[in-house]
């Protein structure tokens, strides 16, 4: 995924520790919540969110988070699915809410479809964060100006776009990093191709529930 001194940044970037409890959403493989479930340990638990708009996918998301959470030293997982909307009534209040490479896929026809907007997740996270908690978005960055307008196309979203978003619903944006930064990316390509595909330009923001 990344190199050791970028995990351990993005770690500490998300204000994740012994005893924390983390909502990981859209997990895909697992890398991240098993992250976190060795960071937080025994006193701490990590929900593995699998949106139930992505639940029928043919890889089988659920299923493959169940089964992670019974691998042994997990007994600090819990995979839980419902609508994205509905993640406050499957999780309890939370330290971190963390979003890998995810949050463009809220402006995307697919997510949309069981109607769920970037609005309405971006309220529930707040709704399900203790106060002073960090939701923390990573995505890849699409050109100045473009907005969410990428985010079907090219998988995409604008940092300020977001930024708005999440403000909107009440968040403080309290810090970003530029550890992901990638100056050499053209921000005009699918972040699929092969010319840049897991070296994509990413920002990591930070906002925190005052």
């Amino acid at each position: 995924m990344y190199d050791q001194s970028r995990l351990s940044e993005l770690i500490r970037f998300a204000r994740t520790d012994a005893g924390s409890i983390v909502i990981d959403v859209y997990p895909g493989d697992g890398d991240w919540t098993r992250r976190f479930s060795d960071v937080v340990g025994p006193e701490g638990r990590v929900y593995s969110f699998v949106p139930a708009e992505v639940a029928h996918f043919k890889n089988d998301p659920v299923g493959r988070m169940r089964t992670l959470a019974e691998e042994p030293g997990r007994e600090n997982v819990e995979a839980v699915s419902a609508d994205l909307v509905a993640m406050p009534e499957v999780t309890q209040p939370a330290d971190v809410v963390w979003l890998h490479l995810f949050y463009h896929d809220l402006h995307t026809a697919l997510i949309q479809a069981r109607g769920a907007t970037a609005a309405h997740f971006n309220r529930a996270v707040y709704e399900r964060l203790k106060p002073g908690g960090c939701y923390v978005i990573v995505d890849h960055v699409a050109a100045a100006g473009a907005g969410t307008s990428d985010a079907q196309s090219l998988h995409r979203i604008e940092p300020a776009a977001v930024r708005e978003e999440v403000e909107a619903a009440g968040f403080v944006l309290d810090a970003e990093s530029t550890v992901l930064a990638n100056k050499s990316d053209p921000h005009a390509i699918k972040v699929f191709d092969p010319a840049i595909k897991g070296e994509t330009d990413r920002f990591a923001y930070r906002f925190v529930k005052t």
